[in-house]
C-alpha cells in the first residue's frame, strides 16, 4: 500500500511547536510563523544562470516559535537535535548542520541591516511537515519562517519589497553559512507565493510574477513522488554543475539566458550542461504560453523532456528518479520529471484527477521490482500561499 505524506494544518503545527518551545525553554514564545516548502513545476538548474523557473508553494510547511533574548545567544531546537551558540560567532561552516540554516539567517539579516547590530539573540523551536531530504526545499522553508519572524518582531518591513530583501538574506544564509551553493528560487516562492498560483521567478532581475495555476478545473492533479533517495546539495555535485554553467557562460561571453546556440563550446561536458540550461529556459516559456491558453494537458511532454535533459545533459538524475518517472509514464501520467536539485529527492507527474492512487501503486511496484527504496507520495490540486504569521500572542 502506498504511503502518503499529509500536510498538517497551521493550527496543528503551531500546537506542536508551542509544546516543543515550552518544553525546551520553559516559557512561551512571542509568536509562531510558518513558511511553505516548494515543488518546481519546471525550470530546473537555471536560477543561477539568470533563467526562468516556475515553482509552486506546497501546503506542507515549516513553523518556528520564536522568543527574543538579551544575552547574545541563539538557541535552536527541533526534532533533529539542539544547537546553542553565540550570535557573534556564527561564521561559514559554524554551525555545520541543520542549525546553519537558522543561524545563517540571523547572520545575513544582521549583515544587511535588517536586524540591529546589537541584536540580543533568540530562542527558536521548529516543527515541520515538509519532508526532509526530499528535494522539496525544507531548508528554505526553515530559513524563510525564521526570517519573517525576526523581521516581524523587530518591526522591519514585511511587504513584498521587504520579503524580497528577506529572501536575499536567506539565500546568503544558505550559500555563505550552510555552504550550499543554491540559487534563489526556493526562498522567492516560500516568501512571495500567492494562493492558487505558481510563481514565475526571473533570476536575472529577481522579479516574480504570480501565474494562475489551478488544476482542479482542468480535471488534473500533480503527484509528487518522494523517492527517499537522499537529496544532498553539499556533497560537491551541485557546486560542480553550477561552476560548469558559469564557465560556459564566460566562454560564450554571455549569460545562458541570452544564448540560443551552444555549439561554440568545444568541451563536451560544458556543451551538455549549457544545452540543458538553454533548452530548459525555452521549456519554461512554452509552459507559460500553454498555461495562458488553458492548455494544461499539453504540459506533459515538456515535463518529460525536462527530465530527459536533466538526466542526459545535466546528469543530475539517479536510478530512483528515473524509475519513478518511467513508472508514472507507464501508468498513464501525461508527463513526469525529477524536481529539485537532483541526485535523489523527488519527481512529479501530471496526472488525471482521481488517478493518484493508481499511479502511485504503479510507481511503488516499479521501485520494488528494481530493489529500490519504496517511495512515498504527496498529491497537489491547488497551490498554497507564502510564509505567514500563525500567531503573535501564544
Amino acid at each position: 500500500m502506498s504511503e502518503w505524506v499529509e500536510s498538517a494544518s497551521d493550527s496543528a503545527l503551531a500546537a506542536s511547536v508551542l509544546d516543543r518551545f515550552r518544553g525546551q525553554f520553559g516559557t512561551d514564545p512571542e509568536g509562531v510563523w510558518a513558511a511553505p516548502g516548494r515543488v518546481n513545476l519546471i525550470g530546473e538548474h537555471v536560477d543561477y544562470a539568470q533563467g526562468l523557473s516556475l515553482p509552486i508553494a506546497l501546503p506542507h510547511s515549516t513553523v518556528v516559535a520564536v522568543g527574543r533574548r538579551r544575552d547574545g545567544m541563539l538557541r535552536c531546537r527541533s526534532g533533529l537535535g539542539a544547537w546553542t551558540g553565540r550570535v557573534d560567532e556564527i561564521a561559514p561552516g559554524n554551525p555545520s548542520d541543520w542549525a546553519a540554516y537558522l543561524a545563517g539567517v540571523v547572520w545575513a539579516m544582521r549583515r544587511d541591516g535588517l536586524l540591529d547590530s546589537d541584536f540580543g539573540g533568540a530562542d527558536v523551536a521548529v516543527e515541520s511537515s515538509v519532508p526532509i531530504g526530499a528535494g522539496l526545499s525544507s531548508s528554505a522553508a526553515l530559513e524563510c519562517a525564521l526570517a519573517l519572524a525576526l523581521a516581524d518582531l523587530s518591526g522591519g518591513p514585511t511587504d513584498d519589497a521587504g520579503r524580497a530583501a528577506l529572501a536575499a538574506c536567506c539565500v546568503r544564509a544558505e550559500n555563505d553559512i550552510a555552504l550550499a551553493p543554491t540559487g534563489g528560487m526556493d526562498q522567492a516562492v516560500s516568501l512571495r507565493a500567492e494562493d492558487g498560483h505558481a510563481l514565475l521567478v526571473d533570476s536575472r532581475d529577481g522579479g516574480v510574477t504570480p501565474v494562475p495555476f489551478e488544476l482542479v478545473g482542468e480535471g488534473l492533479a500533480l503527484l509528487v513522488i518522494d523517492t527517499r533517495a537522499p537529496h544532498r546539495l553539499v556533497d560537491g555535485q551541485y557546486a560542480q554543475r553550477r561552476a560548469s554553467v558559469e564557465e560556459a557562460a564566460a566562454t560564450l561571453g554571455a549569460s545562458l539566458r541570452e544564448v540560443t546556440d551552444v555549439s561554440a563550446l568545444t568541451d563536451p561536458v560544458l556543451r551538455s550542461r549549457a544545452r540543458h540550461v538553454v533548452s530548459e529556459i525555452g521549456r519554461v516559456r512554452e509552459v507559460l504560453s500553454l498555461m495562458d491558453s488553458g492548455r494544461y494537458r499539453e504540459l506533459g511532454p515538456l515535463l518529460t523532456a525536462s527530465h530527459v535533459s536533466l538526466r542526459d545533459d545535466y546528469e543530475v538524475s539517479c536510478p530512483e528518479l528515473d524509475c519513478a518517472v518511467d513508472s508514472a509514464l507507464a501508468a498513464g501520467a501525461l508527463g513526469s520529471r525529477m524536481t529539485g536539485g537532483g541526485f535523489g529527492g523527488s519527481a512529479i507527474a501530471l496526472i488525471d484527477a482521481g488517478a493518484a492512487e493508481r499511479v502511485a501503486a504503479e510507481v511503488l511496484a516499479g521501485a520494488r521490482s528494481r530493489g529500490l527504496t519504496e517511495p512515498r507520495f504527496l498529491e497537489l490540486r491547488a497551490c498554497a500561499g507564502p510564509a505567514r504569521r500563525v500567531s503573535r500572542t501564544c
